[in-house]
């Protein structure tokens, strides 16, 4: 499914269950040592749907540690991002030449916990979901502006290498299915900011987003999706 929200250039393996036996690198077991089961299949299948992903891009399998805040340390000239929830895992990749950052994220298609809206938005956010009414995707408005950031944060904070609240990074939604996000700058204060775009959907009880930040200038991205 989250490839209907992609370029040609990424490269998707997606799963709807985390109940299949998953073999892991030594070094990621070591990672889930101690860890709840729930978690440790989670971690699993998210790597199994990253090295599926990366073999159509011709990547050999190999282990995919977290880096500096947890974000996977990706092969070397190729970009990518891992998302999970209860019934949908999935991983996008695409080399380096073509897509500078992908960032994907799926949420349960719900309403936020009471409270958690306002830790993520901020007031002129919170009344911009106002125009979405109240049927249909709107019901679960609050959390798509929520996925939305955190599609965002995932291809940001690679390239920019410091944490930031979601509630600095300003999202604007459209009902049609697309969303503009200016994060933070990724530099010094002052710095440039650079905003992206993106797009969501709601389907068989799942809201996902993704955002890619364009190539170079000299390395245009293909319109339509690599074949899985």
């Amino acid at each position: 499914m989250i490839e209907d929200l992609l370029t040609a250039d990424c490269a998707v393996a997606e799963a709807f269950d985390d109940s299949a036996a998953v073999a892991l690198f030594p070094q990621e077991a070591a990672l889930m040592e101690g860890r709840v089961a729930r978690r440790r299949r989670q971690f699993a299948t998210g790597r199994s749907c990253a090295r599926r992903a990366l073999g159509r891009l011709g990547v050999p399998p190999a282990p995919l540690l977290p880096g500096p805040g947890g974000a996977p340390v990706w092969p070397q000239g190729v970009v990518g991002s891992i998302t999970h929830c209860d019934g949908y895992l999935a991983a996008a990749v695409a080399p380096a030449r073509a897509v500078a950052a992908v960032g994907i994220d799926a949420e349960p298609a719900l309403p936020l916990p009471e409270g958690v809206l306002s830790l993520v938005a901020g007031p002129e956010e919170q009344e911009a979901l106002s125009a979405f009414g109240t049927e249909g995707a709107a019901a679960c408005r609050d959390r798509l502006l929520f996925s939305a950031k955190e599609a965002v944060y995932k291809a940001w904070y690679p390239r920019a290498r410091r944490w930031s609240a979601l509630r600095e990074i300003r999202v604007v939604l459209d009902p049609g299915g697309t969303f503009t996000a200016r994060p933070p700058a990724r530099g010094p204060a002052g710095a440039a900011q650079h905003d992206y775009s993106g797009r969501w959907l709601v389907r068989s009880g799942l809201l996902l987003a993704a955002v890619l930040e364009p190539a170079p200038a000299g390395h245009p991205s293909r319109l339509f999706r690599l074949s899985s």
